[in-house]
């Protein structure tokens, strides 16, 4: 019985051991132990204040909420920059006397990784999304603020999935 018992402590060791090169986020074991993302300047035409510094703050809690990484300033194994490149609102449907219905909100975001450890996964990429709110809605306060969290929330995981998670 006794021999039964340290076979299995032995086997529940190994389990558990083993799952610490994969977590639920999918990042597997990342061979770095910091991070830093770098301000994104907001290059679009059309310029929303505040937005580049929104987009910075969500990135890197996102990156710390979903790894064990630590957030640097300065020499971080993995490193994020870039620009906001895009903010345009398009109309997208029309009504019965020819107004718009709807609009469209796009935020295009150039990243540019670079992981100091393992250079192959280095990448320089556009992400963008969008999110539709009512046209007679203006784009300020509570929908400015939903609409920015709809599409920082996909592009920050876009970039997340991109950077880190190897499925």
């Amino acid at each position: 019985m006794k021999n039964i018992k340290y076979i299995l402590l032995l086997f529940v060791a190994f389990c558990i051991s083993s799952c610490s090169v994969y977590n639920f986020t999918g990042t597997g074991k990342i061979d770095a132990k910091t991070f830093q993302v770098n301000y994104f300047q907001n290059n679009a035409d059309l310029i929303e204040p505040g937005i580049e510094r929104t987009f910075t703050l969500r990135l890197q809690d996102l990156i710390q909420n979903q790894t064990n990484l630590n957030l640097t300033t300065s020499n971080g194994d993995l490193m994020y920059e870039g620009e906001i490149t895009r903010f345009n609102v398009t109309p997208m449907t029309a009504t019965a006397d020819i107004r718009a219905a709807q609009n469209r909100l796009t935020i295009a975001v150039n990243v540019r990784f670079t992981n100091k450890n393992k250079e192959e996964d280095n990448f320089e990429k556009s992400f963008s999304f969008f999110d539709d709110f009512p046209a007679n809605t203006p784009l300020t306060g509570e929908q400015l603020n939903r609409s920015l969290e709809v599409i920082f929330e996909r592009i920050t995981q876009d970039i997340f999935n991109e950077s880190l998670a190897k499925w």
